[in-house]
């Protein structure tokens, strides 16, 4: 759900800084790329840094880098010694993704898998991470979830991007629209599995938070 433009800028002036790297990621996506949507931002870039350093994960692992300004988020908040696989299936983003991240005192952190994270994600061992994203292909949310699950600690957190997807979630109709269809079989899957506990925030465009039992 969007907030209201003067709302939001009224959060980001009190709100920490972003800082310049990811500054200056955010105006290069927003010139130079499609589907800017599919970026975090300064709110929910600091959101993610401050859940980073809330839990103290060792390993993190998020599906779906897009230019990478999510990861950098983490890895801001993650303490040495961590580490972040993160999967994007467009390589064609690769030297774009690469880029940002050797700009980054926290490269080093960054792990980068090119590939579809469902034939990613088997070679991963269980419950091996303490942090997950979903940030990837909407289509196939309740499938990436699928595989992830196993691969996260009891006690573990895994934070789903965009599951009230721009409001879509209310309409009665959505024909062919495989995005929103997918995200609502996340929700309606998710709220009714007894293997974790979840809320979701109505930050941005929906961010559900999920504990592992």
């Amino acid at each position: 759900m969007q907030i209201d433009n003067q709302l939001e800028e009224y959060i980001l002036a009190h709100i920490d800084a972003e800082p310049d790297l990811l500054k200056k990621i955010d105006r290069d996506t927003h010139l130079k790329m499609l589907h800017t949507n599919m970026h975090s931002g300064h709110l929910q870039g600091r959101l993610l840094k401050m859940f980073t350093q809330m839990i103290r994960p060792q390993r993190i692992l998020e599906i779906g880098t897009f230019v990478g300004y999510s990861t950098l988020c983490f890895a801001e908040g993650l303490e040495e010694g961590g580490e972040i696989h993160t999967l994007e299936i467009d390589d064609e983003l690769e030297d774009v993704i690469r880029a940002n991240f050797a700009n980054s005192e926290h490269g080093h952190k960054i792990k980068l898998h090119i590939g579809d994270a469902l034939d990613i994600l088997p070679s991963f061992d269980e419950n091996s991470f303490d942090l997950a994203f979903i940030d990837g292909n909407k289509e196939v949310y309740w499938s990436h979830y699928e595989a992830l699950l196993p691969k996260v600690k009891s006690g573990g957190f895994i934070l789903a991007d965009n599951t009230l997807w721009y409001g879509k979630v209310l309409q009665k109709v959505h024909s062919s629209d495989y995005s929103t269809q997918g995200i609502l079989e996340f929700n309606s899957k998710l709220s009714s599995d007894s293997r974790v506990e979840k809320v979701i925030l109505p930050v941005r465009d929906g961010l559900t938070l999920i504990r592992k039992k």
